[in-house]
């Protein structure tokens, strides 16, 4: 059983990352210092799975704590990097906390890597790195335009970062995971994305507009050159996005790759606005959902969705799930959470 690191545990993309990671016969350790989100996901990870996922609440800036880590786990084979800052309005607000954040937290992991001998590197990229892309689907090929905010500077630059690393660390193996919109929550509704701080990505804002947390959402700009004026962007479901990981690692673990860094795009492929979107939900839901147009959010892209065809020929995986079955599961799991059936 080949032992896994995963940062950014408790997290909402970690925890569902770790489902399914165990689902598939790994075992997981986690890093997480719960800054934006809580350990009582490793309770619905264990009720899920049947196993404790024992967390460290360490600070990836502190390199003595993160490394004091890795010295009680020599066996880690791989590592998969979640933990980041990851809110666009915030980052435009407080770029230097992000850049401190992601970028020496991305540097001491590399650090670590190289003193503990851990091979493969998992990255948690972002479609942001696109910029706003000249053409659609963006491929892996697909050339990296300005940044739109602080937020997207930082995985450029900790793409950047890995890639320079690895032409001197040649023993080390690398793949980039640029995922678009995750959304939904595991069929279980044991977890789902419960964001300590306040939510920012589009669907929990919807769920919690529907259950009564919020008065009413605002859907940020209808004039944009897009078919409804709302921004576009390719939603997929948590839990394909986390199978995407294991199919990764396995096959770094299985010597497969070709190079020691490899890129893939993890989307579903298609794009859906957010009035779209808010329209599915009231579809699967019967709800009508309280909104207002506002005017345009600084650090948007107007609109992307990938290109998927790479991911499913070189690591055979493919999303089965569809942008009704995001607003259904994520409707779940905010009245489990919330303790409000409607």
């Amino acid at each position: 059983m080949k032992k896994v690191l995963v940062t950014g545990g408790c997290g909402y993309i970690g925890s569902h990352t770790i489902v399914d990671l165990i689902e598939n016969g790994y075992e997981v350790v986690s890093i997480d210092n719960l800054s934006n989100s809580s350990d009582d996901a490793l309770d619905g990870i264990e009720k899920i799975t049947g196993k404790r996922v024992k967390n460290y609440k360490v600070n990836l800036v502190d390199r003595s704590s993160t490394f004091d880590v890795f010295e009680e786990h020599p066996d880690i084979a791989g590592i998969i990097h979640f933990a980041a800052l990851k809110a666009v309005g915030e980052s435009v607000e407080k770029p230097l906390w992000y850049f401190e954040n992601n970028l020496i937290g991305m540097i001491n992991i590399l650090k670590a890597m190289d003193t503990f001998n851990v091979p493969h590197l998992i990255f948690s990229s972002s479609c942001s790195v696109y910029g706003n892309a000249d053409s659609l689907p963006v491929t892996e090929d697909t050339p990296l335009k300005e940044a739109e905010s602080p937020y997207a500077r930082t995985k450029q630059m900790c793409e950047q970062i890995i890639e320079d690393t690895l032409h001197h660390y040649t023993q080390l193996n690398a793949i980039l995971l640029r995922y678009f919109n995750p959304a939904g929550a595991h069929e279980s509704a044991l977890i789902g994305e419960s964001p300590v701080n306040k939510a920012n990505n589009l669907v929990p804002v919807i769920t919690e507009t529907a259950i009564g947390k919020r008065d009413k959402m605002t859907v940020f700009g209808d004039d944009y050159d897009t078919r409804d004026g709302s921004c576009v962007r390719d939603y997929i479901h948590v839990m394909d996005l986390a199978n995407a990981h294991t199919k990764a690692l396995d096959y770094l673990l299985s010597e497969k790759n070709e190079s020691n860094l490899e890129v893939f795009n993890i989307g579903i492929g298609e794009g859906v606005s957010v009035l779209e979107a808010v329209k599915a939900f009231e579809k699967v839901t019967g709800l009508q959902l309280n909104y207002e147009i506002g005017p345009r959010r600084a650090g948007d892209v107007v609109a992307i969705y990938a290109n998927k065809e790479k991911t499913e020929r070189v690591l055979g995986w493919e999303p089965s799930r569809s942008i009704e079955d995001i607003m259904q599961t994520a409707w779940a799991w905010e009245q489990k959470r919330t303790g409000v059936e409607i």
